[in-house]
């Protein structure tokens, strides 16, 4: 809703129009403060993931009471009588949705680093099988 450029990233103006729509408008540096308490890929904006990160860090209790993503968690919660049943429904479905996504993220992560130690243990197996072709040919 707030992803002015629909390039599926939230930057630094775009989250200071968002915060000013939610009514808790943000200084600059307050902002910048924001993005980078919860840039995992320090790329200066807010993936979809990195958003999500902000409503897992408030559930755990783990913003300050005063920092804007506080704010932003607080405000973006959802209100069932105002919102209807069928509102909160969705939201919840699209939370549910965007837990299972950070779950399969984790899983890929885990998959890549379990790749790349197998390709480091046969390359340890290939260097000492080379190692023990070579002393055939010294000795």
């Amino acid at each position: 809703r707030y992803d002015a450029g629909k390039d599926g990233f939230i930057d630094l103006m775009e989250l200071k129009l968002m915060m000013e729509k939610l009514g808790a408008p943000q200084t600059h540096l307050g902002l910048k403060n924001m993005i980078k308490e919860v840039d995992e890929d320090l790329d200066s904006k807010l993936s979809f993931r990195e958003f999500l990160l902000i409503f897992r860090k408030a559930a755990a209790g783990e913003l300050q009471e005063d920092s804007g993503l506080h704010a932003l968690a607080r405000l973006s919660e959802i209100d069932v009588s105002t919102e209807g049943v069928k509102g909160a429904k969705n939201f919840f479905e699209a939370k549910a949705q965007a837990i299972n996504e950070a779950s399969r993220f984790e899983e890929e992560i885990r998959a890549e680093q379990e790749e790349k130690k197998k390709q480091a243990e046969e390359l340890k197996q290939r260097k000492a099988a080379f190692k023990e072709l070579q002393s055939n040919f010294t000795q």
